[in-house]
């Protein structure tokens, strides 16, 4: 059995990536393509995840992304994240992202996300994590409400298992209608 290590606070995990909105990022509504952002997302998630586990770790889940409002061309996106809540060898990661208006000032959060992900061992199998502990007010909200995500993580996951056991694997070209 692995030794767990020592709970960490969760500013030890948090990652900030900030990024500006480039004409290459606008989907056809002149906004940021989602998954431009989704990618930033789990970026920055996995850099928290690993700093918060000191291994490997990797996504077992995104278990929710919340696009507030669209995001221009111009702004800036700033993407924090940290670990909010552990279990046995996995962690939940919840990230907040914020636009500026870089020519009013004007902030406002777009988007937020909670991701799911599992420490691993050399090799590829689950490990213990270290537990978390909340400081901010905002660290205590979030670790307080992530036992009721956890549960809904729990259902989601059955329901995805028992809808996959009635999907096909047929090649496209075989498939009838």
């Amino acid at each position: 059995m692995e030794k767990v290590q020592e709970a960490r606070y969760c500013k030890e995990s948090r990652c900030v990536k900030i990024s500006r909105v480039f004409p290459t990022d606008l989907n056809d509504h002149n906004t940021m393509f989602g998954g431009k952002l989704m990618a930033y997302i789990d970026d920055v998630a996995s850099i928290s995840a690993a700093r918060h586990c000191r291994t490997e770790t990797v996504t077992a889940s995104t278990d929710s992304v919340d696009f507030l409002c669209p995001i221009p061309q111009s702004y800036s996106v700033c993407l924090t994240s940290f670990v909010t809540s552990t279990g046995h060898s996995s962690m939940e990661i919840f990230v907040k992202v914020i636009i500026e208006n870089l020519r009013t000032g004007e902030r406002k959060i777009a988007a937020t996300a909670f991701l799911t992900f599992v420490a691993l061992d050399d090799d590829g199998r689950p490990i213990p994590v270290p537990s978390v502990i909340p400081e901010t007010d905002e660290e205590k909200k979030l670790f307080e409400t992530a036992p009721k995500r956890a549960e809904r993580r729990k259902l989601h996951r059955s329901e995805s298992k028992q809808l996959a056991a009635h999907l096909t694997v047929d090649k496209f070209w075989d498939v009838q209608a």
